[in-house]
């Protein structure tokens, strides 16, 4: 895809295999600080649908191009997944920015006409979860072999992708 938006449709879609739909926006905002001096600012907001329905057949979703002349079945989608992502799609940038426009007022406007059930909110951390000992459990569940393979001057060394924190294990740790 060539936006975010794509990018997380693909991955849901791919991967996932989740029917989904994302809306994201981004938008410049100009305002005041508590002393009154301009400051700007960015804003960002996104609305995702997800189809989940109890009943597996009804989550059928067409299958991927196969190419070479390969014709993929046409089938048709769940109507309430239909209006739903629809909705979705009626979503407008600016309301997906406006700091008055809040999340129940949105989901509000998009589905009213079924019912809109709105949950208290959770924060969202950035921070990682690892650990020593995490990590530590997860080697001991490796094989013997892969352990092995894995030590490099008598130490296994595990690297956090999210936090960047190393974390290092003499051998005679993970191998019982």
């Amino acid at each position: 895809g060539s936006s975010l938006e794509e990018i997380a449709g693909t991955y849901f879609r791919q991967s996932e295999q989740i029917p989904t739909r994302v809306r994201l926006g981004v938008a410049e905002f100009f305002d005041r600080d508590a002393d009154g001096k301009p400051r700007r600012g960015w804003r960002a907001g996104g609305i995702i649908a997800q189809f989940l329905p109890e009943a597996p057949e009804r989550m059928r979703q067409p299958d991927l191009d196969g190419g070479d002349g390969y014709e993929t079945p046409v089938h048709s989608e769940d109507d309430a997944w239909n209006e739903a992502r629809m909705l979705v799609e009626t979503a407008d940038m600016d309301e997906l920015t406006d700091p008055q426009i809040g999340a129940e007022r949105l989901l509000y406007r998009l589905f009213h006409e079924r019912g809109v059930r709105i949950y208290p909110s959770q924060p969202v951390y950035d921070r990682c979860a690892c650990s020593r000992e995490k990590l530590k459990g997860v080697l001991k569940g490796f094989t013997r072999e892969d352990v092995e393979a894995s030590i490099e001057d008598g130490a296994i060394t595990v690297s956090c992708e999210f936090c960047s924190t190393t974390y290092r294990y003499e051998a005679a740790e993970i191998l019982p």
